[in-house]
């Protein structure tokens, strides 16, 4: 048993080394990089006009391929290049870089050479008439502000020969999703004939230093007819392109807490495809059956494109499997109650710390018994500790003869050497769920608590919540047996510092779980204890 146990810590050890090395990834000390500044609000300004503000559109019209149309609404701030007619830049407004930043918003694509991500569509076809995501567009004005309307258009056209083609992009108040609608007219002698395409382009970002066990996944993720959700890594792209076919479907560009997605009509067959450009560029994309326009008419035609956080709330109803780009891992059937949970408790107190600390007792309860019968099993071992001193006496440097006379006794008194150890076994991975949970969901980002923890996230920054933790480590290793080996003694007695170190450096609402759920079973315990050597006395 004294073995068992001791290996169980030193596996805990190990995996809060791993997950304390990937988040050291995410949040840790990083090379500097070049990067885009990222455009802040005015201060006080709001990105929603008043009623008696200026008309939506700014009455400019663009040269055809010069500049760009700038688009404001509540929750992005956009901009479309008139070379191609895409979305080029997109600010994230209600999710500032830090902290310490509140006015400067997460850039989640950028035209810059260092930081490439844009959105490209056009079609495949004949160039005189299918126009490229190379080609300029005209645009009717050159800023549109969403001043709280049902929805804002944003029209660009493109002539050919014979034929006219109006690209319109909606946005709607609080939505990151994009619609992109085609309006193609011919009116020329031969008919319109093209496929349509929407593709993803991004620049590898640069590798971190952090671990290879655990970290999150930056990459191409998308829906398949084989597979509701498979993640592409950068370098398999490199070493062998993709090509599928399935209906509907899309394809995204995924990162840490935010994500792009093209999503083609879900009642047609897309070809999707991947492919690696020079200098670490990689393309991601669909293009869809062949449409036929001919001479004297007209035909509507579009698809979407979701720029935003990964709130799974909202992607599971953008597009069948898009929410699984929250990836929680191996213990996803776990971390997703667990989020339920939180998000409930968020409703009702309006605080995710709060939250943390409803669920801990939640899922305390539930494991109640199992805990329950486990310190009971402690509490007899610790009860059995003079009589097994005296076996250790009594046959010395006999092992075998100690382990026998050992087994003897756990019979005689019914107690099962192996039934403290569950609590630990039930922790593990209950503890790399929450992780999950803390490090995945964009909900959770920046999440204040109370007092000095600003961000349950980040790290506690003066450590207080770790050193709670290892006090309550210490008090639970006092209510517990000590192994008979010595020397597994002295090192279990170090257990509480080394984890305190580690937890130093997690998310302080993953501390936060664990203090109260020691806690909690701080009084479980003691309760049992005593319950036990009281039946003892009598």
């Amino acid at each position: 048993m004294d073995n068992i146990r001791f290996f169980l810590f030193v596996l805990f050890v190990m995996l809060g080394y791993m997950l304390w090395a990937a988040w050291q990834q995410d949040y840790g000390p990083k090379p500097p990089q070049p990067q885009a500044t990222a455009e802040a609000p005015a201060a006080g300004a709001s990105t929603v006009a008043p009623a008696t503000a200026p008309p939506t559109a700014t009455p400019a019209t663009a040269p055809a391929g010069q500049g760009k149309v700038v688009v404001r609404t509540d929750v992005i701030r956009a901009e479309i290049g008139l070379v191609g007619g895409d979305i080029q830049l997109v600010d994230l407004l209600k999710y500032p870089v830090s902290k310490d930043k509140p006015n400067v918003p997460v850039r989640l694509l950028s035209p810059e050479p260092a930081r490439l991500f844009v959105t490209q569509t056009g079609f495949l076809g004949d160039e005189r008439i299918a126009p490229k995501h190379n080609v300029p567009w005209q645009a009717q004005a050159t800023e549109y502000v969403m001043e709280g309307r049902q929805a804002l258009k944003v029209p660009l056209v493109w002539r050919g020969d014979g034929v006219e083609i109006v690209k319109t992009f909606t946005f709607t108040p609080g939505s990151y999703e994009v619609r992109v609608d085609y309006q193609v007219r011919n009116t020329g002698a031969v008919p319109w004939t093209a496929r349509h395409y929407g593709q993803l382009k991004r620049k590898r970002p640069e590798k971190n230093g952090g671990s290879a066990f655990i970290r999150t996944f930056t990459g191409v993720a998308c829906r398949t007819a084989d597979d509701p959700y498979e993640k592409i890594d950068f370098s398999d792209i490199a070493d062998l392109p993709r090509d599928w076919e399935t209906e509907g479907g899309w394809c995204a560009m995924v990162q840490h807490y935010f994500l792009a997605a093209w999503l083609p009509p879900r009642d047609q067959i897309n070809h999707f495809y991947t492919k690696a450009l020079p200098e670490e560029v990689y393309l991601v994309g669909s293009y869809s059956p062949e449409y036929r326009v001919n001479p004297g008419e007209s035909r509507q035609l579009g698809a979407r494109f979701y720029i935003g956080p990964k709130l799974q709330d909202v992607l599971e109803t953008v597009a069948p499997g898009l929410e699984l780009t929250v990836d929680y891992g191996i213990f996803t059937f776990i971390a997703e109650p667990i989020f339920w949970l939180l998000s409930w408790f968020h409703k009702f107190f309006g605080n995710w710390g709060w939250a943390i600390i409803a669920t801990t007792f939640v899922i305390k309860a539930i494991f109640f018994p199992l805990s329950a019968a486990s310190y009971k099993s402690m509490a007899k071992m610790r009860k059995l500790q003079p009589k097994m001193q005296l076996l250790k006496e009594r046959f010395g440097e006999d092992k075998q003869k100690f382990q026998q006379a050992l087994m003897q006794l756990y019979r005689e008194e019914k107690v099962n050497p192996l039934g403290g150890c569950l609590p630990i076994l039930v922790q593990i991975p209950v503890f790399i769920s929450l992780y999950w949970v803390l490090v995945e969901s964009v909900e959770l980002r920046q999440a204040e608590f109370v007092l000095w923890l600003n961000d349950l996230t980040s790290k506690d920054p003066y450590f207080i919540l770790p050193a709670l933790m290892g006090l309550t480590m210490w008090i639970q290793q006092k209510l517990s047996p000590p192994p008979t080996d010595p020397v597994q003694a002295q090192v279990m007695k170090m257990f509480p510092l080394i984890f305190t170190v580690f937890f130093a450096f997690f998310p302080a609402g993953l501390v936060l779980y664990w203090v109260v759920n020691n806690t909690l079973s701080i009084v479980q315990q003691w309760w049992i204890n005593k319950q036990i050597e009281g039946s003892a006395e009598t």
